[in-house]
């Protein structure tokens, strides 16, 4: 086992139709607004964003996502990342009962230098600490979708 690869789903159940859904995914460069743990977000180039996330933990990473798929007819946006952590991600956006389910997944390798030294004992938090920012983004959308 690889103790720095990590693979990450997360299901969100929202109001608001995919639509709507789908329109606040792709607005990378607003996620801080309404997901706390997004600190920043600046512009590489017209397909590239580089962010600034920080959950629970004493640490921030610092991730280039260059967009590899948008897809609004399949729900579907996709990016690479480089940086702090290596891989992809995808969110992908369908209809459910009266709003949408959101369906994001990571494959990610922990590149930076402190993670990877504490890999072994500090995986459990690692993981928990990602479910927390992930718990706070789903908060955060659902209210951006209440407040359209």
């Amino acid at each position: 086992m690889d103790w720095n690869r990590y693979h990450f789903v997360s299901i969100w159940d929202l109001p608001g139709p995919p639509g709507a859904v789908y329109e606040i995914l792709e607005r990378v460069d607003d996620y801080p607004s309404w997901w706390p743990q997004v600190r920043e977000v600046g512009g590489c180039d017209a397909v590239a964003r580089t962010t600034r996330v920080r959950s629970v933990l004493p640490y921030d990473l610092v991730v280039t996502m260059r967009e590899r798929r948008r897809d609004p007819g399949a729900g579907v946006l996709e990016a690479v990342l480089d940086g702090d952590l290596t891989g992809w991600a995808r969110w992908t956006v369908t209809a459910r009962g009266g709003g949408s389910r959101v369906v994001q997944e990571q494959e990610v390798e922990v590149r930076k230098r402190l993670m990877r030294l504490l890999a072994v004992p500090g995986r459990a938090v690692f993981r928990a600490n990602h479910a927390v920012m992930m718990r706070a983004g789903r908060r955060g959308l659902a209210a951006r979708l209440e407040a359209v």
